[in-house]
């Protein structure tokens, strides 16, 4: 009888032991949201991608604009998206001081974030999608290749550059008005037009005016052939994209930013404007672009 019972405990552990080796590891779950515009929707695409391909689901919740998505993350209902570091700095945590260094900024945004709400900051990928001064490759000889270059030229020329920028630009103190006082710029207001951000491009290909408004990441910029004005005094606050995710969710997958430092090294601004472009041009869904983009590049398989 022992040695039943020795030998049905002998079983007992084996099974045990078997069991648990073929126990599956429980699942990696996470919840993303992207922002509701083209290069929102190809960011949280391409960071969407990665985590899946390492074995994670991924719950999406597509196009949110910036104040819902950002309640929607202080709140819980989402895990994480993609955000901006000048929007956090000004729009989010209402600093009011301009930090130029864009490392130095996200360090800052990621410190203040984590203090006050209990969101982290991770993978910040360096390229800046920010406001830029456009103008049609053809000028630039006329213009030169930097705002610094624009300025000259208007004081010697009052009348020679017709502007175009979109209202909030052009209303806003941290806009267009604080541009052209920075620049040394005096534009008479009849010599600027108001127009929706889209439209300045069209504007522009048309030579109705000779320098638009535009985002330097933005596919238009690529359709109408435009040269963006070297900011070489550094106006422009720095806009670079990181994923910023609820601390708790982060140290259950401490594994995000290893799985993400690829996609981090390799995006650049001149891969962005390709990537928008496919979208806002040629009309490619952002799935489709951000899957084909990792695939070419050796990122998932």
């Amino acid at each position: 009888m022992r040695r039943f019972l020795c030998a049905m405990l002998v079983l007992v552990v084996v099974a045990t032991i078997a069991l648990t080796g073929c126990a599956k590891p429980a699942p990696k779950t996470i919840t993303i949201a992207s922002k509701d515009f083209t290069e929102g929707y190809v960011l949280t695409s391409l960071v969407v991608g990665m985590l899946r391909n390492a074995g994670f689901t991924v719950n999406e919740k597509a196009g949110m604009k910036t104040l819902i998505i950002r309640t929607a993350l202080t709140s819980k209902q989402i895990d994480a998206y993609v955000e901006f570091t000048g929007t956090a700095w000004t729009t989010h945590l209402k600093k009011t001081d301009i930090i130029r260094d864009p490392v130095a900024l996200f360090d800052a945004v990621k410190q203040a974030d984590l203090t006050a709400n209990g969101i982290d900051w991770v993978s910040r990928i360096d390229f800046n999608d920010t406001y830029a001064l456009a103008v049609r490759k053809a000028d630039v000889a006329k213009f030169g290749s930097s705002i610094s270059s624009l300025a000259v030229y208007v004081a010697q020329n009052p009348k020679g550059a017709l502007f175009a920028v979109n209202p909030e630009f052009y209303e806003r103190p941290d806009g267009f008005p604080a541009l052209t006082k920075f620049y040394g710029m005096s534009i008479p207001s009849n010599q600027v037009k108001i127009m929706d951000a889209g439209i300045t491009y069209q504007a522009l290909d048309n030579k109705q005016v000779d320098v638009a408004m535009a985002y330097s990441t933005d596919g238009l910029l690529r359709k109408f052939d435009l040269q963006v004005l070297d900011d070489d005094k550094s106006f422009f606050p720095i806009y670079n994209p990181a994923l910023c995710i609820q601390k708790d969710v982060l140290a259950k997958y401490p594994e995000i930013p290893t799985i993400l430092a690829p996609l981090t090294e390799i995006l650049t601004t001149d891969n962005i404007i390709s990537l928008n472009y496919a979208v806002d041009v040629q009309g490619e869904s952002p799935e489709v672009v951000a899957q084909r983009y990792l695939k070419d590049n050796g990122l998932i398989k």
